[in-house]
């Protein structure tokens, strides 16, 4: 697996890593919880057809300057800024977890940024009748369990890559958990449903039929929230974070829905 090509923008004067690899028309990938510390079988098998761009969210591994955004409101303009200055403007895009949330946010606000887009079980949505689990509650040994139904996937995401400093790798993410903390405690509720109705590009929901973080019936909230053309689809075998537990099975599923 060759390595992407990396580059950085700034985003209210600090850093954020861009990842780019392959051929065809652009793509982009915002993560979930974790972020991308390692580049991805997933991003991978998308970048055989597309030219996949995954920025890195502020305070994620390979970006800086979360501190500086206090509400959410600074979240999603920041949020533009790197995908507009990651030449994602009008391009496709995926989103994943609490990066799904912003990949919403994004069409929904800014149409003019998304040509069609996939979420893949986004934070943004609360139901008191099915809550949430809450990421930033869990014992170290259980939140694997949460994210994947594979609990290896997740430790694998999170394990130090190779040549980081031991020292600093917890450090960095600590970080990560702590900019998701900033921008979605308490449960990842930011009211997303008053916008769901706002995003015209067309939409695939993909949900991991075994997601312990977010109930999966939450994929039909969205969908019902969200007009024009929207699908569902549910990823056996998967958890929260669907792209890990089954990378093959997701990107099919994208590159069908992007065409």
């Amino acid at each position: 697996m060759s390595e992407p090509r990396t580059t950085t923008v700034d985003v209210n004067g600090h850093a954020c890593r861009v990842w780019t690899k392959g051929k065809g028309p652009k793509l982009g990938f915002l993560a979930g919880l974790g972020g991308l510390p390692r580049w991805l079988p997933f991003l991978d098998r998308l970048a055989e057809t597309r030219t996949v761009i995954a920025p890195s969210l502020p305070g994620y591994p390979g970006a800086m300057g979360h501190t500086e955004l206090d509400t959410h409101l600074d979240w999603v303009l920041a949020v533009r800024q790197l995908v507009d200055k990651a030449g994602l403007a009008g391009a496709d895009l995926v989103g994943a977890s609490v990066g799904g949330a912003f990949a919403a946010e994004m069409a929904a606000i800014f149409p003019d940024r998304v040509a069609k887009l996939v979420l893949i079980s986004p934070f943004g949505l609360f139901d008191d009748k099915e809550p949430a689990a809450d990421p930033w509650a869990q014992r170290k040994d259980v939140l694997p369990g949460l994210m994947c139904a594979d609990p290896a996937r997740w430790s694998e995401l999170v394990a130090a890559p190779e040549g980081a400093n031991s020292v600093e790798w917890p450090i960095e993410m600590t970080r990560a958990s702590e900019a998701a903390a900033r921008a979605f405690w308490p449960l990842g509720n930011t009211r997303l449903e008053k916008r769901l109705g706002l995003i015209a590009a067309p939409t695939l929901i993909l949900w991991g039929e075994g997601d312990a973080l977010l109930p999966p019936s939450y994929a039909a909230k969205f969908a019902g929230a969200i007009n024009g053309k929207t699908r569902v689809e549910t990823v056996a075998g998967a958890g929260h974070l669907a792209y890990l537990d089954q990378p093959d099975a997701v990107a099919r599923a994208v590159l069908a829905h992007i065409g």
